[in-house]
């Protein structure tokens, strides 16, 4: 007797990593890695480049946004999103010798939540509206975050106002300002530009490489931000310990610092250090990654 009913089907969709869209632990792992390399290479490119000062406005790039947002963007947002700012404590502040301990918590976490939620927002990485959504996401996130710490230590009475010559003596008109500028510079000309071009040229491209099947709209991330509301709470409560660990440097708590100031001594050819660095971390993972491949080939 034939069926004649319609063909339905089951299961979860596969291809993406793992059976069953799961990444796999090295998968995951190269992910991290080439976040935190990646990230950490383009801090040490911005250590090179001088700041610009417009009257008593100073531009400057806070971060190249483009970086880890192709990379949230591409892969994994969780794994991406974890790697990236731990790059930048590596290789731009502790082998620098500028490095201030449980006080770069306070970074880390903002920088995370930012980049974690920045890249579940980019379901389709061809549509240049949610890149720029994620580019703009990301700097509100981190320096609004940032911006409130800094406003706290000062209402608390941790900190005095660092009033700027020139400006309104409010340090809310300051903090603003200091968005404005960080919105403009890091998230729209070394953020949304060049990522809206870079993204979609790479989607499809460079996921083969890791053995994961390219993003595509209307699927499950693997590694996303859960649309729940145990999540926002979590990352309130993420928000909250950030600050703890902004108190510390202003109650004068340092545990593991480091402060030799090596680039002050030897000059800003000591940034090669950092790079070195990346380069044989990033061998190595590339390295045991292909490994591990060859011995799962069926």
């Amino acid at each position: 007797m034939t069926d004649t009913r319609p063909y339905e089907r089951t299961g979860t969709l596969r291809g993406i990593g793992a059976p069953g869209g799961e990444l796999t632990t090295p998968q995951k792992l190269m992910i991290f890695v080439l976040s935190m390399a990646l990230f950490g290479l383009s801090n040490i490119i911005l250590e090179i480049i001088p700041d610009v000062t417009l009257g008593p406005v100073d531009i400057s790039v806070s971060y190249f946004v483009f970086v880890p947002l192709t990379m949230v963007a591409l892969f994994s947002p969780f794994w991406a999103a974890l790697g990236a700012p731990l790059g930048e404590i590596i290789f731009t502040d502790l082998l620098m010798g500028d490095f201030s301990g449980l006080a770069e918590v306070e970074g880390f976490i903002q920088m995370f939540l930012a980049l974690y939620i920045a890249g579940t927002l980019i379901r389709d990485p061809r549509s240049r509206g949610q890149i720029w959504l994620g580019a703009i996401m990301v700097v509100v996130i981190d320096k609004v975050l940032s911006a409130l710490v800094d406003l706290t230590k000062v209402w608390v009475g941790l900190e005095d106002a660092e009033f700027v010559e020139g400006l309104p003596e409010s340090i809310l008109a300051i903090e603003g300002i200091g968005l404005g500028v960080d919105l403009l510079v890091s998230g729209i000309l070394f953020g949304a530009i060049p990522a809206m071009w870079l993204i979609p040229a790479l989607h499809g491209k460079i996921e083969p490489l890791l053995g994961i099947r390219p993003r595509v709209k209307g699927e499950p991330i693997p590694g996303a931000a859960p649309r729940a509301g145990w999540f926002v709470i979590a990352a309130i409560l993420l928000s909250i310990a950030s600050f703890f660990f902004a108190f510390l440097e202003a109650w004068d708590i340092a545990i593991g610092t480091v402060d030799t100031e090596l680039r002050d001594q030897y000059g800003d050819g000591f940034l090669w250090v950092s790079v070195g660095a990346i380069l044989v971390l990033t061998t190595i993972a590339i390295a045991l990654f292909a490994a591990h491949r060859r011995r799962t080939r069926p």
